[in-house]
């Protein structure tokens, strides 16, 4: 078992723990919103995806931040799973991230969406 993020207390008031799956997910989680610089002992941490969703809706961009999202899961995470897909929606509101991946240990192929308010 692994810690859980954000990190918590369970019901009876210990460190909340997650199975493999759900941790793999919080580590994606983690690389997704994660600012380059907002880690002190790893400055290059991260996405940067927040920074790249206030540029203009046009192709480019957001060709360049699935590439960039895609590039930094398999920096981070490429011992953990390999990064088959990832869309990037926004709207005035809401961010919502969907990544297709299969995790290296088991070949199990899985989606996850993540969503974080514009701030």
């Amino acid at each position: 078992m692994n810690v859980a993020f954000p990190l918590r207390a369970d019901a009876r008031g210990r460190t909340a723990r997650a199975d493999d799956q759900a941790h793999v997910r919080d580590l994606i989680e983690q690389v997704l919103f994660t600012a380059p610089g907002e880690r002190v002992n790893r400055p290059t941490f991260g996405s940067g995806l927040m920074q790249l969703v206030f540029d203009p809706n046009r192709q480019e961009v957001a060709t360049a931040t699935q590439m960039l999202v895609q590039s930094s899961l398999q920096q981070w995470l490429g011992d953990l799973i390999q990064v088959e897909d990832a869309t990037v929606e926004g709207s005035s509101e809401m961010l919502l991230v969907t990544i297709v991946y299969r995790l290296v240990r088991t070949q199990e192929q899985r989606v996850e969406q993540f969503g974080r308010p514009r701030t």
